[in-house]
Parts: C-alpha cells; structure tokens; sequence
C-alpha cells in the first residue's frame, strides 16, 4: 500500500469519491422510481439509523470498550459525557428551540471539521512517504527528489475544504425556509440577505478552482486529496443547493459523513484488538466488518427507537405506532439524555484523532510499524 493513500488506493476511492457519486446517482435516481420528497422508512433506516447514528456509536471502539484507553484519560472521557448533558439540560431548560439550534451548528461544525481532518491526514500521508523515500535515500546512497508539503500548502488544502464546505452552507442560510433543515424545521437562523449566498458561492468557486490550479502548475497534484476535495464539494454543493427534498439532503448529507468515519473505526479497532486491547470484548469483532457494524446497528436502532417511541413519533412502520408523551421538565432531561452519543461524539472527536496525543494511533491504524509489546501493554 502506498503511503499516499489512507487506507489503500481501492479503499479510499470508494469511501469518499465513490460514497458522493452513489448518493447523487441514488437522488438523480429515486424520483423515477416514485420516491417522494419525504425521506421514506427505508432510506431512514439505511441511511440515518444504519450510518449516521451507527457511526456516532462507534467511537466506543475507540474510547469506551477499551479499559486502557479509559484509563489513559479518565478525565476527559468522564467529564465529556457529563459535560455535554449538563449543557444540554440548561440549554433545553431555556428552550427546545434554542437546544436543536445550538444542535445544529454544533452538528454542521463537526461535520465540516471531519472534511478537514481527512484532508490534513492526507497531507501527513505525504509527508510520511516523503520521510520514507528519504531514508531509503539515505541508505542506498541514491539521491531522491521528495517533497513535504509546506505549510502554505497545507493551510491551501484546510481552505479548499472550508470553501466547498461553507459555501454551500452560507448559501443555505440565504436562502431559508429551503425543504429541508438540518434536525427540525427553525434550526437554523434565517434573514441573510440572499446577495450573500451568491457572493460565498463566488468566493468558495474562486478557491477551490484556485486550489485546482495551484495543484497542476506547482505539481503538487494528489490524486486522494484531490477525490477527497471532489467528493466533498459534490455531496455539499448537491446536497444543499442544488437538492430540492429533505431525502436529497438527507442522503448526500450523511452517506460522506458516515461511511469513511465507519472505515477509519473499523481499521483502528483491528488495529487495537490485535494487541488484545479489548479483552474479553474482542469477541465484538470476530466476525469481521460484518460483526463489526451488527453492533453498531443493534446500538443505533435501539437509540432511534427510543427517540421514536418517546420523542418523535414519525416511524411507526419501523418503531411501531403509539409511545409515550413526554413534555415540560422531563423533556429537558431526556432529549439531551438521547442526545448524549452524538453530543460526546462531537465533542470526542477533537481529541481522540491527535497523533501527537496518542504515540500509538498511526500504528494501531497501519501507518506505522507497531511499537514495542511492553510500551503497548503499558498503554
């Protein structure tokens, strides 16, 4: 495997150039077919409650299934979880409007800063490989033309991705109501004069041809982060401006969210389990990638079903009908209490990708050779 990609060559086309193109080919397609604008049961369960919901519970892999890694950072492992519903029940308490709001821009940040981290993992790639042709340079006693990507061209790849993520985002703002919202109707703020949508459009157009075009005269043309920028300028740009349903958005929107972190988790926790880091529990993943997401769907059905039967009410060819009316002051206290894998999801995943925080992260997901047994085993 080439240390330019971030998983192998196949791997990394399907999870993110592959994902965009098979969501916009799926909306292009479904209004034939006689699909409606709603987002009907069967898309919801494959693509909220199979990929979203499931990909926010695989962070357990990751933090909560490992007693070392819980132990590495108890503080904030505890305190994220206990954090985030605390803040959730003040703001809830205030008002349901307000908590879905903050919600949701928590929610579009964090989504948008995934965009990012992918593509600054692809630079370190590089950087890797260029380290690594360096050495064996040096060792053979041949000289070998490589290049680490400069900071200018770092900073360069960060604002391509803001530029195809936030201007789609901009854009929507400018142009609200629209038929679809992130969580409930109202989430967003409306009132931003539409000239400036047009004028973020422009902007994130002028950057990303930019970027294009620095790539090609510099010869710095990746081609992973190249589909990575592609893939997401496709599902943001398709999903937002040009989608004209709820299950347009809805599709374009998760599939490139969930599918790549689903990926990243599924190699980081064979990486783990085959230092024996989850113990009894590497059970969980004897049967592979199909055992691996088996649990993550029961979890994330179970959740929805929750949500379903005491908050929402909208499924009942999957949840069944009737439920409970929950309201007033205990709504307070369970709408952040269901909320709280995504709220320590969002909140985890600016920490627990670090490499710096973590000496054994690259090794763990194949970027590296694997450290010493006893430096593994002290983890």
């Amino acid at each position: 495997m080439t240390q330019r990609w971030l998983f192998s060559p196949g791997v990394d086309v399907l999870a993110f150039a592959g994902t965009a193109l098979l969501s916009f080919a799926l909306v292009l397609l479904l209004p034939s077919l006689g699909v409606g604008a709603d987002t009907p049961p069967w898309a919801f369960l494959i693509f909220v409650v199979f990929i979203d919901v499931a990909h926010v519970w695989s962070t357990l892999f990751r933090v909560y299934l490992d007693k070392a890694e819980l132990q590495r950072r108890p503080l904030l492992y505890a305190g994220a979880p206990l954090l985030a519903y605390g803040l959730g029940v003040a703001v809830h308490s205030i008002s349901a409007e307000a908590f879905w709001r903050v919600l949701a821009y928590i929610a579009a940040w964090h989504f948008i800063r995934q965009q990012v981290g992918w593509m600054v993992l692809y630079g370190r790639r590089a950087g890797q490989q260029s380290q690594a042709a360096r050495d064996d340079a040096e060792r053979s006693g041949a000289s070998a033309e490589v290049r680490r990507p400069s900071n200018t061209e770092l900073n360069l790849d960060r604002a391509a991705i803001y530029a195809a993520t936030l201007g789609p985002v901009v854009w929507w703002h400018a142009h609200l109501p629209r038929a679809f919202w992130w969580f409930r109707e109202g989430d967003f703020v409306s009132g931003l004069p539409q000239w400036v949508g047009t004028l973020a459009l422009g902007i994130h157009a002028v950057v990303l041809v930019g970027w294009l075009a620095q790539a090609l005269v510099l010869r710095r043309f990746h081609l992973g982060k190249t589909l990575l920028l592609f893939a997401t300028w496709l599902s943001w740009f398709g999903g937002i401006v040009l989608a004209q349903s709820d299950l347009a958005f809805t599709v374009m929107n998760v599939a490139l969210h969930g599918v790549p972190y689903l990926v990243l988790l599924h190699r980081y926790a064979k990486g783990r389990d085959a230092e024996g880091g989850y113990g009894r529990l590497s059970w969980l993943l004897r049967a592979g990638l199909p055992g691996f997401l088996v649990v993550l769907w029961v979890l994330a059905f179970f959740e929805e079903f929750a949500w379903d039967r005491l908050v929402w009410h909208d499924h009942p060819m999957l949840f069944g009908a009737g439920g409970f009316e929950v309201e007033g002051a205990l709504l307070a206290l369970l709408v952040p209490l269901l909320s709280l894998p995504q709220t320590t999801h969002y909140l985890l995943d600016g920490f627990i990708w670090k490499t710096k925080a973590d000496p054994h992260l690259t090794a763990r997901l194949g970027w590296a050779p694997a450290p010493h047994v006893d430096t593994v085993a002290a983890s």
